[in-house]
């Protein structure tokens, strides 16, 4: 039945009043306040509880594999209005930062979504590109250069797309074009003052709401029909009834529909339906920025171009230099500069925060003034490279806050495990038969969340194999032990939930 009143971490629902992102600048006019029926349907087949990325791929693979299908979506606001019409605008596969098998896992969804987007035309402004991990602590960088030694030496396959880069040499693999290597230099790319890089050669930029509204855009006008989005309808509670067979009954407040399956692709919002989900997939707020490039291009001059997806990175047991920052550039006239991160100085990492009406001042302005202070923005070529901590056309830019065009926050889903939880819920997490999950994807969601939608539509549908982790599956035995870890608050305090914290 509807929640009526919260437990002591449990996520509410999402709020009215959320933060404009940079992304929901050119929604999409199908979508905007779209109901495919006037009413409420009573009943459906499968009823889907969310319409971001992972929400979208479980439809299209649900109407994929099983036309007949009659689909309803549910979205309490619109339609992917949530965590991916709020991220960072990148998809990148861990290759060293996860287990080799998960990494893997990462780098076929990069790979499946770059099919889908190929394969459809999505105008998503996809561009594959490379990744670079700039370190600033020369700790942590040695650390990341003996795991990538290691992957060198037991999995070659995953090393090749791995690029490690230090003070005064490069890290370029002789495949490079010459013009290639010469960027792969800490003064190349961007990042003097690091302590050394790594560059991975397969990432993308995105605009990530575009993406879902293609797909749901799609759904909605495929003859077969039988699919039915109903934007502004929150799941207030899930109710399971056995007459005969299992049954599912959603309630909002615009009433009830029944449905033999229920797939909750609520991520960060997981616990507001299931409690139970409470301490395992706990809100955390993260905040995004749009800045404007520090200097303008004369007449004839080209615009900053970055050239890659960053992530900026620090030491996370050292407050003063603990970074986790992450950057895609958009494309010119305006070419904004897409920063998120500076998490650690929201109250308690803004760990239990499901509110994204409001920003993080402190957050805010650590976003404005961390790209001058970490990185090159001159407006210059590759073969302008210098190897001054500063380069000498950027003068007192490296000191100035950039403005901010959009400045936004968006809830992620942690996981107590620091995995996904995709599956069938089990009776002791308030599930049953015929209800599913697919989240918690700890702020690592673009390159998990399609191939996770792929995998529990194929348990739905009772597939003879399935492509998911072991460690993504919900079982009792997961639950007990995850519950014998820290909390999410605890452990993400020591930083050990971030996307570099290396897994055993």
């Amino acid at each position: 039945m509807a929640t009526t009143q919260l437990l002591n971490g449990q996520s509410g629902l999402p709020v009215d009043n959320s933060t404009k992102s940079y992304w929901h600048s050119a929604p999409s006019e199908k979508l905007m306040g779209h109901r495919t029926t006037e009413q409420l349907p009573h009943s459906a087949d499968v009823v889907i509880v969310g319409s971001g990325i992972t929400g979208a791929f479980a439809a299209h693979c649900l109407k994929e594999q099983r036309p007949e299908l009659d689909v309803v979506m549910l979205e309490a606001r619109e339609a992917c209005w949530g965590a991916t019409g709020r991220n960072g605008g990148h998809c990148q596969p861990a290759m060293y930062a996860a287990k080799p098998h998960i990494a893997s896992f990462e780098l076929r969804t990069f790979s499946y979504i770059k099919s889908i987007v190929e394969e459809y035309s999505i105008p998503c402004d996809w561009k594959t590109t490379t990744g670079v991990h700039a370190f600033y602590s020369a700790s942590f960088f040695k650390l990341v250069q003996d795991v990538i030694e290691k992957l060198a030496d037991n999995y070659p396959d995953l090393a090749a797309n791995v690029a490690v880069v230090t003070k005064g040499e490069g890290g370029s693999p002789a495949w490079l074009l010459e013009h290639e290597r010469k960027e792969l230099t800490l003064e190349g790319l961007r990042i003097p003052e690091a302590e050394g890089a790594v560059v991975m050669f397969n990432a993308a930029s995105l605009w990530p709401y575009k993406l879902v509204a293609s797909m749901l855009e799609r759904l909605l006008a495929a003859e077969a029909g039988g699919f039915n989005l109903q934007t502004k309808t929150p799941a207030t509670g899930i109710q399971k009834v056995e007459p005969q067979h299992p049954k599912w009954i959603v309630h909002t407040p615009r009433g009830h529909i029944a449905a033999k399956s229920v797939l909750l692709a609520t991520n960060a919002y997981t616990s507001h339906l299931l409690p139970q989900f409470t301490d395992l997939i706990v809100p955390t707020r993260g905040q995004v920025s749009s800045l404007l490039p520090p200097q303008e291009p004369q007449p004839g001059e080209a615009p900053l171009d970055i050239g890659h997806t960053y992530y900026i990175l620090g030491d996370a047991t050292d407050r003063p230099l603990r970074r986790d920052d992450y950057l895609v550039q958009r494309p010119p006239p305006k070419a904004e500069l897409v920063l998120g991160g500076g998490r650690f100085l929201a109250k308690d990492n803004a760990v239990g925060v499901w509110d994204d009406g409001e920003l993080d001042e402190p957050v805010k302005w650590w976003l404005r003034g961390e790209l001058p202070a970490a990185m090159d923005l001159s407006l210059r070529t590759p073969e302008e490279t210098t190897t001054s901590p500063v380069h000498a056309a950027q003068g007192e830019n490296n000191k100035q806050d950039l403005e901010a065009s959009f400045e936004w926050t968006g809830i992620m889903g942690y996981s107590r495990d620091a995995a996904p939880w995709v599956g069938a819920v089990p009776s002791s997490l308030g599930g049953g038969e015929g209800l599913w999950v697919c989240a918690g994807y700890t702020g690592h969601g673009m390159p998990n969340a399609a191939l996770c939608a792929k995998a529990v539509v194929d348990m739905m549908v009772g597939a003879d194999e399935v492509d998911l982790p072991p460690e993504y599956e919900v079982t009792e035995e997961r639950v007990e032990g995850a519950r014998r870890r820290d909390t999410v608050r605890v452990a993400d305090a020591r930083g050990e939930l971030e996307m570099f914290a290396f897994m055993d």
